[in-house]
């Protein structure tokens, strides 16, 4: 045993991690914790996990007043008093989260409780934090005693670096982690997603768990090795973890019946006996294999998440269901789909907009075949939902994230703007989401010049961009004062045509007497075409967004 066995139940722990000697820390740059973090160097030997975690932990930059352990001994005696630690309520902000076990002796269960009681006291900014009893859980076996592991943990809440995301303190931050695990699981995992789709009513409370997949449910073997690399690499890791999770679980399950009113329990029940299908190794083999948007453009995805939660009056924790199920059949009606595709539809777009309810904005059985009616009527909203019903029942669109009106910057000549957000679809004969070309497949990104008329823009779509090498065209440029270069080429309007096009080698265009149009479709990607190459326009629809 070594010096940090005290809270340790060495009986329900594996053996491996008992009988190695500590070994000395000979790295000192972060570039070699990361490569030794993810190849699980320490993973077998508990006093080494343990010097690592302290070293980690020490350097991360904290406020200038940050509660050490002498704190904690001057102030637990006080707070917890004659009472059994056992009984020592738990506060508000962890959300009637459980203590896991992670083969904690009894003093080990009752130390989280009195160090969740003192951080409390400590931290009166702190609003929501369900995963802190877990890390408290996890930090009490690497720690010499309860002081030590209160200074760690209140070193991690502390992090004064903005950079450098930690754990969610707030309700706020933690909804809007949800919406951005939704919408990097809407484009990483799309066959999971599609699962999440087919057998829940609300997808993101589905992914509202995505953090007690981690923080609750994953055996200890399995988050200590999640814990490593995020020590080391921070936020992101979790993400990649959670999105793994998702992928194996979708493969696991895939040919089992799966009931709505369960999945949350199903995905909970899979985590929680991931050891017989998923070894550590491969987890994080997995997790690491998905090529995930940059640090900063994930930071970025988040802002805009807390930015719209926050103009909907979203800051504390409400019922979800007054928020998420944003398409509600008694007040929405549309000649083109019925409220099941529009939730369908609504499951695909960012999380931020599938805040807001759908609002018809433009039908051409209202206002008429006119290109121009069309602008007047869709300009000013940002973003819009276009939706298409050909004379042969085939139904297409698209979501766009831009304002029509940015179309006036290029002039009287055709110019392209839109955001990597924009995506095309189908929904009959059959369903299918195509996504934004450059974004999956970065390698048809080329320069070239913008075409001059609707003519050789059409046949030019799938092949043009203007793109920053640095950062994906992810987000709106004006949502975060980002250069145009940022601006994919997904849309273009003009007096004469509609151009709507790229993802997955799919491109639209429509006349402008919103009759007739075309599509054009790459074979390189080997899939579908939207509808039929020259199709007549039965109905046409744009959507907007109502907060």
């Amino acid at each position: 045993m070594d010096e940090y066995s005290r809270f340790v139940d060495w009986d329900k722990m594996d053996a491996t991690v008992q009988s190695q000697d500590a070994k000395g820390l000979t790295c000192t740059e972060l570039q070699d914790f990361k490569q030794l973090a993810r190849q699980g160097h320490w993973a077998k030997n508990h006093a080494l996990r343990a010097k690592v975690y302290h070293k980690l932990i020490s350097n991360i930059p904290c406020r200038t007043v940050t509660p050490d352990a002498n704190v904690y001994r001057d102030i637990v005696v006080k707070l917890v008093g004659k009472r059994s630690s056992s009984s020592l309520p738990l506060p508000e902000f962890v959300d009637n989260s459980l203590i896991p076990t992670y083969c904690l002796n009894a003093e080990g269960i009752g130390a989280v409780r009195k160090i969740i009681l003192c951080i409390e006291n400590q931290f009166p900014d702190i609003s929501f934090c369900p995963a802190l009893p877990s890390v408290i859980a996890l930090l009490l076996h690497y720690s010499k005693d309860e002081a030590e592991c209160f200074e760690q943990v209140c070193r991690i809440l502390a992090c004064s670096d903005p950079s450098k995301r930690l754990i969610d303190q707030t309700f706020l931050a933690f909804e809007s982690s949800c919406m951005t695990f939704g919408d990097l699981a809407n484009k990483y995992c799309k066959a999971a997603h599609k699962l999440m789709v087919a057998v829940s009513e609300d997808v993101l409370e589905v992914y509202s768990d995505w953090q007690h997949w981690l923080f609750g449910e994953l055996p200890l073997v399995y988050i200590a090795r999640v814990f490593d690399v995020f020590l080391v690499e921070g936020y992101k890791v979790l993400y990649r973890v959670a999105l793994a999770l998702l992928k194996f679980f979708r493969k696991v399950r895939a040919r089992q019946r799966l009931e709505s009113d369960s999945i949350q329990q199903e995905i909970r029940a899979f985590v929680r006996d991931i050891a017989t299908s998923v070894s550590p190794e491969r987890l994080l083999e997995k997790a690491f294999a998905i090529r995930l948007f940059s640090r900063k453009e994930i930071q970025l995805l988040q802002m805009a998440n807390e930015k719209a939660l926050q103009q909907k009056g979203i800051t504390v924790k409400q019922k979800r269901q007054n928020v998420h199920l944003a398409v509600h059949a008694e007040n929405f009606k549309s000649e083109i789909v019925s409220v099941k595709e529009m939730r369908d539809i609504w499951s695909w777009i960012p999380e931020r907009f599938a805040l807001c309810q759908p609002l018809l904005l433009f039908t051409t059985l209202e206002h008429g075949c006119s290109l121009t009616r069309f602008y007047s009527h869709s300009e000013g909203h940002e973003p819009t939902l276009l939706l298409i019903k050909t004379t042969a029942k085939e139904v297409c669109g698209a979501f766009l994230s831009t304002d029509w009106s940015e179309r006036k910057r290029g002039g009287n000549k055709l110019s392209f703007f839109g955001t990597g957000e924009c995506f095309v679809f189908r929904l009959q004969p059959e369903v299918e989401r195509y996504e934004w070309v450059i974004i999956k497949h970065p390698e048809l990104a080329t320069a070239s010049s913008e075409p001059a008329d609707c003519a050789s823009a059409a046949s030019s779509t799938l092949s043009s961009s203007s793109i920053s090498s640095n950062l994906s065209p992810f987000l709106s440029a004006r949502h975060f004062n980002l250069p145009s270069k940022t601006a994919s080429m997904f849309m273009a309007g003009s007096s004469e045509c509609i151009i709507i096009g790229g993802g997955d080698g799919q491109a639209l265009y429509l006349d402008s007497d919103l009759n007739h149009g075309r599509t054009s479709h790459c074979s390189t990607f080997n899939n579908q075409p939207l509808c039929s190459e020259n199709f007549q326009i039965s109905v046409l629809e744009v959507w907007g967004f109502k907060d």
